[in-house]
């Protein structure tokens, strides 16, 4: 049972937390529409992030505005409760809560025991009733490796026109259209691979890049343009240590 000297403490931490929840409330209460709190004629002629912020400032103050209201309503239920002689006990058990929980949490209405075994709602979203997934169970197959996913996303539509591409091309349809198969996402496409343990295993090539170089082997030459001369020096670097 609480001496007269704990219910002091409880009672003006409870009256604290009442000016403070009190003060919260009536400073998000709104009562006015976006366009009088952003002190606009109109909201069509700002900028999407402009309004998304006052959006986001509003829904925030209304949860905190809710929030408060909530605990406002069990902070005075614990005060009356004083009146009553009732605070301090387990609502369920009717057992005396210990000092050390009401010090940490003032208005609680149930002992350890009986806040850990409240029951959590299991309710599923009503959207669920709804909404269904577009492509059910797809996140269970192995994802699809596309030949080039931005060749595939800008068939929708991009801003550039056949006027910015080399070649002949009809209408937009036939702008990405890159003609290239076996999975290779460029013509010559190569890159390193590594073991499970990350170890270099050397290059990748494609079937496109083997032949390329194949037949720069057979012909003698480095690059379809002939041999690349050797860059022995740079001239900048040689002048700087002169």
């Amino acid at each position: 049972m609480l001496n007269d000297k704990q219910k002091a403490t409880l009672k003006k931490e409870l009256y604290e937390m009442k000016d403070h929840l009190t003060k919260t409330e009536e400073e998000t209460d709104i009562k006015e529409s976006a366009q009088e709190a952003a002190g606009e004629l109109s909201m069509y002629d700002n900028h999407p992030g402009d309004m998304g912020t006052e959006l986001f400032e509003r829904e925030k103050d209304m949860a905190l505005n809710v929030h408060a209201g909530s605990e406002l309503d069990k902070v005075e239920s614990a005060l009356q409760a004083m009146v009553d002689g009732s605070y301090g006990k387990c609502e369920v058990c009717q057992k005396d809560i210990p000092f050390g929980r009401l010090e940490a949490v003032p208005y609680t209405t149930l002992c350890i025991d009986h806040a850990t075994e409240k029951e959590i709602p299991n309710d599923r979203p009503v959207e669920e009733d709804t909404l269904t997934m577009a492509n059910p169970n797809s996140f269970s197959r192995a994802a699809r490796d596309g030949e080039d996913s931005f060749q595939e996303i800008a068939k929708s539509g991009t801003s550039e026109t056949p006027s910015d591409f080399s070649g002949d091309h009809d209408d937009y349809n036939t702008l990405y259209d890159s003609g290239i198969s076996d999975g290779a996402t460029e013509e010559f496409e190569e890159f390193t691979g590594t073991d499970i343990n990350g170890k270099s295993r050397g290059f990748i090539r494609s079937d496109a890049s083997e032949k390329y170089e194949a037949e720069l082997d057979d012909e003698g030459i480095e690059s379809p343009l002939g041999d690349i001369p050797y860059h022995e020096k740079d001239s900048y670097i040689e002048d700087q240590k002169k």
